[in-house]
């Protein structure tokens, strides 16, 4: 709302006055009623809860277990059938050349790719609580999982002497073994997964934060190019394991270009082309296709029937598929003692694994207005990867891609992951061997086009450089991490620095000194926001954080800082002075012995002796705040007539009182009687802290300045409590509920005693204008 001349005028709202008593923990405790007992039940009670069984209860077991008894049950045929028909269809022709391509990134032949699009998919419709993701093949964990058999079955292990004497690669055997190391490698992550899973631990995702995740798969999709480049320019590469083993791969392959398969080389370039431009068709003209182009079945099917009709193999040395057998193989069990060995690759697959399908399950779930329960998520997939392990299968999450046109081609339900993997089986059965003569260049440029997705996660640079430096960081650090210290390593080094960034914030906040916005009992920083004035003696003192072990000793000297009482150097002064005073007692003392020996009198010398209490007294009325002596000012003449009387002792007595009062580093600690710590933003207090608080109190008590909290939360106050911080010294009347309580107690008990002379005049009262 504008004034007639222009300026800007605020519109006067609602306004509330607020009259009561200033409230201290204890006058708190009485008007809320706090509960001397909580009311949550003991653990005795919780465990005979836990095993008592009903009905509903058993119904509640059985629901949580097989979430597919709640919503099966009540399928809408007239709603749901047709979008979650032409779902399924969309999704299981996806679900071809991906699963043969991502296999390559496996390093296993590319029907165990089928294999991994049909099992796991089948079992997540039973236990999955997602109704639009859709679980299979991934590049990241595809990729991870390549890693893993490719360094316990390296092509060295498996040379064979040729028919003219050269030395051979056993394919058959080396793949068969790669099968059995994916096969365990996936169990073990589906047992880690359930294992987690049934103890509640899927929390464990909120470690890996949103720039966390998207910095790793933008890493790991680098990766996923480094092992494609082999297929796409028909050049045989030397396998490189461990840190920079991408930078390795990459300079392998550049060297080795000189020897690149024209034939393939093109293979590619015409696949990748046509990939580009029908998925850009199918972006720009999503809402008029009823159905998205099926373009990587349609290259599959044309170059199939190109390379088998020029043999392509055999007159230009193109690699092909080779041989897909028809038919399902029965269930084995993984080889076990490939199990310790695979032990933490199997477990950073099921944490990646699990963080991306329960991240991309939520976002549909808040889509569309229900609920995943993320710890039966991690049961769910955890089950789809141990039976996939059983039917040779390897490492399964939701893919982005394939989720994104279940959703958004009508899929209601994952009635349309079954009917995507019954397209899988009937190609496993009867159409598998129809793909045999697929150029695995095909395959690879399949794979290096759905990577568009995460190549667009760059653009989160920017976006992060706007909004949040630190989470920018912690995307950065994460993809170089992954770039050069490979996946596994990379993630663990990756989770390691965003957690030291929370712990950094925290052992770094923002410590402030707030003031009182006039008419109201709002108190905010002063250094933010011009109209918070300054309550004249009084120190608010607020940390953005908790008070812990980590950062108690920055809050101390953040507190010395703002106040400008450097405190530590005051009571060593003191203890000096102190000291000082005791040596002359004695020698004063001594003296006196030695003139009664001599047979005089001490008299009134001894009046010249200070004591320890009013050398104290001294120190605490510094600045010219404490009282007369003897009935007179100290520039009085009889207080100079006093003096005159006293021995070298009153002189070293005034000298150190004068000590006393230049020992407060240039600013009179009588400028301040009261601090008050806001701890309204702790959430949590450690021992450490509870220490510091109580030093706090402590030591400023020796200085004459007094110390109060206020508001504490509810469990911060208990842990005060069991820390022993309350004693007679520091009672709960030192906490206050609220900032403004505080502020009130501190002038009323200065006011009663000393009324100070204010030079701004401050609204104390509780009105608020709103």
């Amino acid at each position: 709302m504008l004034n007639p001349v222009g300026g800007r005028v605020r519109q006067r709202t609602a306004e509330y006055v607020v009259e009561r008593d200033v409230l201290d923990e204890h006058s708190l405790e009485e008007v809320a009623r706090k509960r001397l007992h909580s009311n949550k039940p003991v653990l005795v009670d919780r465990l005979k809860d836990s095993l008592r069984c009903s009905v509903p209860r058993l119904k509640r077991s059985v629901l949580g277990c097989l979430p597919v008894l709640s919503w099966l049950p009540r399928y809408s045929i007239r709603d749901c059938a047709l979008g979650d028909l032409i779902s399924g269809i969309s999704v299981g022709i996806m679900h071809l050349p991906q699963g043969m391509a991502y296999a390559l990134l496996a390093s296993v032949p590319p029907v165990f790719g089928l294999y991994t699009s049909f099992y796991p998919v089948l079992v997540y419709f039973f236990f999955g609580t997602s109704r639009h993701i859709s679980v299979g093949t991934f590049a990241v964990v595809s990729v991870m999982v390549g890693g893993v058999t490719e360094r316990l079955a390296p092509d060295s292990n498996f040379i064979i002497n040729g028919t003219n004497g050269t030395q051979e690669v056993n394919t058959t055997a080396r793949d068969a073994y790669r099968v059995e190391v994916a096969a365990a490698t996936t169990l073990v992550a589906g047992i880690f997964q359930v294992l987690l899973g049934l103890v509640r631990f899927g929390f464990v995702v909120t470690y890996l934060s949103e720039p966390l995740v998207r910095g790793y798969t933008t890493g790991a999709a680098m990766h996923v190019v480094a092992s494609q480049l082999k297929y796409m320019f028909g050049v045989t590469t030397q396998r490189f394991d461990g840190p920079l083993s991408l930078i390795k791969t990459i300079i392998d392959v550049i060297c080795r270009l000189p020897g690149t398969n024209v034939g393939t080389l093109v293979v590619s370039l015409v696949s990748m082309v046509a990939l580009i431009t029908v998925k850009e068709l199918n972006s720009a003209y999503s809402r008029k296709l009823l159905l998205p182009i099926p373009i990587e079945l349609i290259v599959i099917v044309i170059g199939t029937l190109i390379s088998y009709y020029t043999d392509l193999n055999t007159l230009y040395g193109i690699d092909v598929v080779g041989d897909i057998p028809s038919g399902l193989n029965p269930p084995t069990t993984p080889d076990i003692s490939i199990f310790t060995e695979v032990i933490g690759d199997a477990f950073a697959m099921a944490v990646v694994g699990y963080a991306i399908n329960i991240s991309l399950g939520k976002t549909f779930a808040l889509k569309h207005g229900y609920k995943v329960d993320s710890n039966q998520e991690l049961v769910a997939l955890g089950l789809s990867n141990t039976v996939g392990g059983f039917f040779q299968c390897y490492c399964v999450t939701s893919s982005m891609s394939r989720s994104l046109v279940q959703e958004t081609t009508g899929g209601k339900t994952q009635v349309a992951g079954v009917i995507s993997s019954v397209i899988v089986l009937i190609t496993v059965l009867k159409l598998g061997a129809l793909f045999e003569e697929l150029p695995k260049a095909v395959l690879a440029t399949i794979v290096f086009v759905n990577l568009k997705g995460m190549f667009k996660q760059f653009l989160d640079i920017p976006v992060l450089w706007k909004r949040n430096r630190i989470d920018l960081l912690v995307w950065l650090v994460t993809l170089v991490a992954t770039l050069l210290l490979n996946l596994d390593l990379g993630l663990a080094a990756s989770i390691a620095f965003a957690l030291l960034t929370v712990i950094f914030r925290t052992q770094l906040p923002r410590y402030s000194v707030l003031g009182q916005v006039p008419g109201t009992g709002i108190y905010l920083d002063m250094e933010t926001y011009e109209e918070a004035r300054k309550v004249p003696g009084i120190t608010i003192f607020r940390s953005s954080t908790t008070v812990y072990f980590a950062n108690a000793e920055l809050y101390l000297e953040a507190l010395q800082e703002k106040t400008g009482i450097d405190i530590r150097k005051l009571l060593t002064q003191k203890k000096k002075l102190l000291a000082k005073q005791k040596r002359l007692e004695k020698r004063e003392k001594k003296r006196a012995k030695r003139e009664a020996k001599n047979g005089v009198q001490a008299g009134d010398s001894s009046e010249a002796v200070f004591s320890v209490e009013e050398a104290t007294g001294r120190w605490k009325e510094k600045n010219g705040t404490w009282g007369k002596q003897n009935g007179a000012a100290p520039d009085t003449p009889s207080a100079l007539e006093a003096d005159t009387t006293g021995t070298q002792a009153s002189s070293c007595g005034d000298t150190l009182s004068r000590e006393l009062s230049l020992c407060s580093m240039g600013k009179s600690t009588t400028e301040i009687h009261s601090i008050i710590l806001d701890l309204s933003t702790a959430s949590f207090i450690d021992t450490v802290g509870i220490k510091t608080l109580r030093n706090i109190f402590l030591d400023f008590a020796e200085i004459d300045v007094d110390v109060y909290l206020a508001g504490c939360q509810a469990c911060v106050v208990e842990q005060l409590e069991r820390g022993e911080l309350f004693s007679h010294s520091i009672t709960k009347g030192h906490l206050f509920a609220t900032v403004h309580d505080a502020v009130l107690y501190c002038l009323s008990k200065q006011g009663a005693s000393t009324a100070p002379c204010y030079d701004c005049a401050l609204d104390m009262t509780c009105s608020t204008h709103l």
